[in-house]
């Protein structure tokens, strides 16, 4: 038997915005929209609101922003929404009070092919660890991060050359119809769950930081490769150059590779009128988009056209 749903949809950012659309434009009843609370941001510290707010107001959805998930007024006037399925893409961990709620359950769409890339980054080790396929996956939420037994998954190919970027938005789309596809099953009754399995070796998608996300020279080839595309354009990888007696913090884009038999110290910079490669085990990897400090985003040649290296230029 069909059942009417009663939505609440749960997301920030633009990944959140295209499935809260793709339920719009499938008329399903969204009696509500939780998102961030507006943040200040620039340099006038201007007020700024999700992306997921602006596409809300845009279709007159009722919108509630609460700074504590757990306050007595929020929990009152979530229940009084009268929801009767929650879906979260993209927001935070809920606490038991808000995921129990809705009688048909709370479910979640994580950007990879669970149980492997739980957590905050999933599309950006699924890169950064060099593997050629990832996914969607949708799970009614329980107590624990990502941990949630499983209702449908739908994999995606990763491209050699493929950026976190790119594959960002081919997730999204994918994601978006495995959430009408799980929202179909729910509605008619039929959703079967498969519990995610237990006590075995899976790859986390950790926070990612400073720390894990700057360059080792001293790696390989391949893994400063796919670390570069992995951060690209968000937050960027990074690592120190030293030139002309001062080292900067400069953040690395895009870059090739080349297999080459040399004897240079890894790390060291040698430029060309047009190029820049730094010299690594078993070859160069070529920059071909960075940032210096206080500088935009610029291509090798522009960089070339205003910024001398040294003999001794070298990346730390």
């Amino acid at each position: 038997m069909k059942k009417d749903l009663r939505i609440v949809f749960m997301g920030t950012p633009d990944f959140a915005v295209t499935i809260l659309k793709a339920l719009v434009e499938h008329n399903y009843t969204i009696v509500g929209v939780i998102t961030a609370p507006d943040k200040p941001a620039g340099r006038g510290r201007k007020l700024h609101e999700s992306a997921v707010k602006t596409y809300a107001v845009s279709q007159g959805l009722h919108i509630l922003q609460p700074t504590n998930l757990k306050d007595e007024s929020f929990i009152e006037e979530l229940k009084s929404l009268q929801a009767n399925l929650q879906i979260v893409v993209a927001f935070r961990m809920l606490p038991k009070v808000v995921w129990q709620m809705p009688e048909l359950g709370t479910f979640n769409l994580h950007a990879s092919l669970l149980p492997n890339y739980r957590g905050a980054a999933p599309i950006n080790w699924a890169i950064i660890n060099g593997e050629d396929k990832t996914g969607v996956s949708t799970f009614f939420i329980d107590e624990k991060i990502d941990t949630g037994a499983m209702i449908l998954q739908k994999e995606q190919d990763i491209l050699p050359h493929e950026t976190a970027g790119e594959l960002h938005d081919k997730l999204m789309y994918l994601g978006s119809n495995l959430v009408i596809e799980t929202v179909k099953l729910i509605e008619k009754g039929n959703v079967k769950t498969i519990p995610q399995p237990k006590n075995i070796n899976i790859k986390t998608a950790h926070k990612l930081n400073k720390e894990n996300c700057f360059i080792d020279w001293n790696d390989s080839m391949n893994n400063i490769y796919n670390k570069v595309r992995g951060l690209n354009p968000y937050p960027a990888a990074w690592c120190l150059l030293k030139n002309n007696g001062e080292e900067l913090n400069v953040k690395v884009y895009h870059v090739e590779k080349c297999e080459a038999t040399h004897n240079l110290e890894i790390g060291q910079i040698i430029t060309t009128k047009k190029d820049i490669k730094v010299a690594v085990t078993k070859g160069f990897i070529f920059l071909t988009e960075i940032k210096l400090p206080g500088k935009r985003k610029m291509d090798i040649k522009s960089l070339l056209n205003g910024y001398t290296f040294n003999a001794n230029a070298k990346m730390l």
